[in-house]
């Protein structure tokens, strides 16, 4: 089912700061993937695919503040990014960035609503 919330991102200026912080804070597992620039985070049980082993909760990772990425946001699934941004554009909307490739899962993209929100969006290989 598309249009669903099913990742989070923090960014951070300090990574090790900031997994120290949800590693103890929130009893979070982290997972840092150098070759991507970014660290997993499971909030709850997972299967062995890494996805929530129970219902309610949803994963994320964290990575380097950027220019355009400053602040948490939420990724939605859509089943195409080209034709999700098209959409979002003509509501108002805007890309941010490119399409990028996420290893063999899919691809990941980034848009800001017409109130100026930056969100994440998700498309499976």
């Amino acid at each position: 089912m598309t249009g669903r919330i099913v990742h989070f991102e923090v960014p951070y200026d300090d990574g090790e700061r900031a997994r120290v912080f949800y590693r103890e804070a929130f009893g979070w597992n982290l997972m840092e993937m150098p070759e991507l620039s970014y660290t997993m985070a499971s909030t709850g049980p997972v299967d062995e695919q890494g996805m929530p082993a129970e219902p309610g909760f949803i994963n994320g990772g964290m990575f380097q503040r950027t220019e355009d990425l400053t602040r948490p946001m939420l990724t939605i699934d859509v089943p195409d990014i080209d034709a999700a941004w098209k959409t979002i554009e003509s509501l108002g909307g805007e890309r941010v960035g490119e399409k990028l490739p996420v290893g063999d899962m899919g691809f990941a993209a980034y848009f800001k609503d017409p109130e100026g929100n930056t969100l994440g969006l998700w498309q499976s290989a």
